[in-house]
């Protein structure tokens, strides 16, 4: 978890990568400074944006639309106060988000020396699905 140091005025994009089991959930301003990131299970995943939408003044939910999104939207429409919710391509994200991650986390020891496509990250990476998908929102706006 990153510190919620932001500037409470200043709206937030809550990234969402939507699954069956977990999901993945990003905060971050339209400055692209990355707030808040975690993952948390499927069943955990609307209290948890609800409880961030406390913390945060989240203007929009930027949701994948591919695996369980049309479920999901219905469910994040429900929720009181419910942001603009937009659809983002979520295609091809997985494996962006892998590249990422050893970016984020430099490979170690013998995981140097394997090719980056044959590595796979420790733990969940749903979080930076969830980044990559407001990074895809952004361009799209700025393009």
């Amino acid at each position: 978890m990153l510190p919620a140091e932001t500037n409470l005025r200043q709206p937030v994009l809550l990234g969402f990568d939507p699954g069956r089991d977990k999901c993945g959930i990003a905060v971050m301003g339209v400055d692209r400074i990355l707030r808040h990131r975690e993952v948390v299970t499927a069943a955990a995943a609307l209290d948890r944006i609800q409880t961030l939408q406390q913390t945060f003044p989240v203007s929009t939910i930027v949701l994948g639309d591919q695996t369980t999104a049309k479920t999901w939207r219905k469910k994040l429409m429900a929720l009181p106060n419910s942001p603009r919710i937009i659809m983002v391509d979520e295609r091809n994200s997985s494996l962006e988000a892998r590249d990422r991650y050893w970016q984020i986390y430099p490979p170690k020891g013998l995981q140097r020396l394997l090719p980056q496509g044959m590595r796979n990250p420790p733990s969940p990476i749903d979080d930076i699905v969830a980044i990559l998908l407001i990074e895809r929102y952004l361009n799209r706006l700025t393009s």
